[in-house]
């Protein structure tokens, strides 16, 4: 496979990954961590860059994909956490939150305050749920249309906005703010959840996959190799964009208040280029929403017309389109208020799973160490998903609250290394029995 293709395949994976997450959280981060910021930032990084592409790896590694990582705790297991990871990265809320985003900061600024914006928001989500699928019916040509001709223009509007921001900007760090004064770092890693980009990385693989294999490569290890570099290449432009929108965010704290990203990146933009600024922030937004969510549609034709052979991928795809046009409909509120409590609950699944896929060929029992980890970890990433969602679980409360590192948000680490080292220890008196029953019948 030529290098101009690997970067072409790198420019694609980065512009399915770069959405509305990836552009409204690391500005925030920046205005509220002030002086602890390249701690916050590196925390970001970490699980905002770092965990999606030990993703993509271990589903490179792994023959059958994610599904066949998920095998290994239980088939039943497996499935069900793909088509929740699907349908939440899909339709039910990524899908939903980039369609929003992209209308919030591409056409709201244009429209006059007395005109109905739900009217605005019904056309454009129309049009834009029509080009979505116009492209996603053609998996093929992804690349053509994102790594050579969308991917370059979003990049070069990216770095006119920051070139001139730091020209400009010039204010130094602040305090920060109550949340980062301490455990900066794992503030920031808990905020790189919120792109979505880990779980994203199980739908994503399969599409990376396929454009590989497109080029003739089939060798397991050419494989790895191709995916590896193209990751690279995306893990180095996200590490890029994450750095610089926070730290527009950070020098822009003392300009005035502001609610969220969005606000800081507007008055940013305005500051900076003036009516310009918020043409060229509407262009960024909307290329970088559409981009992922046809990334996000694709890897659903994939990932369900596979899962249900009866249903083709084109009928997958039509069917994705149509619920994620409905629900942006909604609202983007009544879409976030859903995504944190499953980001709990999903991301420390996913990653006590890509963490054992490296340690796997010294497992003599796998399923024991799989399941044992996962069943610990999941238990308390659930009170944790539904304390998200303002419960109070009483005695459960209290216990996950006295776990270590349950003040930044980690209470499920011991349990998912003393879930592993019971699995551990099952599957070493397992292959002992077994060992002995042997010699007996010998």
């Amino acid at each position: 496979m030529r290098r101009l293709d690997t970067l072409f395949i790198g420019f694609m994976l980065f512009s399915m990954f770069f959405g509305a997450g990836n552009l409204i959280f690391p500005p925030v981060l920046g205005a509220g961590s002030g002086t602890s910021f390249w701690l916050a930032i590196l925390g970001f990084v970490v699980t905002g860059v770092g965990l999606p592409f030990a993703v993509l790896l271990a589903v490179s590694l792994a023959k059958g994909g994610m599904q066949s990582i998920g095998n290994r705790v239980h088939p039943v297991f497996s499935t069900v956490f793909m088509v929740a990871v699907y349908l939440c990265i899909g339709p039910f809320l990524a899908i939903p939150r980039n369609a929003n985003v992209a209308f919030e900061m591409g056409v709201t600024p244009f429209l006059h305050h007395s005109v109905n914006s739900k009217l605005f928001l019904l056309l454009f989500t129309i049009l834009f749920f029509i080009l979505v699928y116009v492209v996603s019916l053609n998996p093929t040509k992804m690349e053509k249309y994102m790594g050579k001709w969308i991917t370059p223009t979003l990049l070069i509007a990216m770095v006119v906005l920051c070139t001139v921001g730091f020209g400009k900007l010039d204010a130094p760090f602040q305090s920060p703010s109550s949340t980062y004064q301490s455990g900066a770092f794992f503030t920031g890693f808990l905020e790189g959840y919120n792109t979505m980009d880990a779980l994203a990385s199980v739908a994503f693989g399969i599409v990376i996959l396929t454009a590989i294999q497109k080029r003739g490569i089939r060798d397991g290890k050419q494989l790895r190799n191709y995916t590896l570099k193209a990751s690279v290449i995306a893990g180095l432009l996200l590490s890029a964009v994450y750095v610089s929108l926070a730290l527009i965010g950070a020098k822009m704290v003392g300009n005035g208040s502001f609610e969220n990203g969005t606000d800081i990146l507007s008055a940013a933009a305005t500051l900076l280029l003036g009516k310009n600024g918020t043409v060229l922030l509407g262009l960024i937004f909307t290329l970088a929403c559409f981009t992922t969510v046809v990334g996000l549609t694709t890897a659903c034709g994939h990932y369900f017309s596979n899962l249900i052979p009866k249903v083709g991928y084109k009928t997958v795809v039509l069917m994705v389109t149509i619920v994620g046009f409905t629900l942006s409909n909604l609202g983007l509120n009544h879409i976030l208020k859903f995504s944190v409590p499953f980001l709990v609950t999903a991301y420390p699944l996913t990653i006590v799973l890509i963490t054992l896929t490296f340690f796997n060929h010294l497992f003599t029992q796998p399923k024991k160490v799989y399941g044992s980890a996962i069943l610990f970890t999941g238990f308390f990433a659930l009170i944790g998903g539904l304390n998200a969602f303002g419960l109070d679980l009483g005695p459960l409360q209290t216990m996950k609250d006295k776990l270590p590192l349950s003040d930044v948000g980690l209470e499920w680490i011991l349990p998912a290394l003393v879930g592993t080292c019971i699995g551990l220890y099952l599957s070493k008196f397992h292959h002992k029995v077994v060992v002995k029953e042997m010699e007996i019948k010998a």
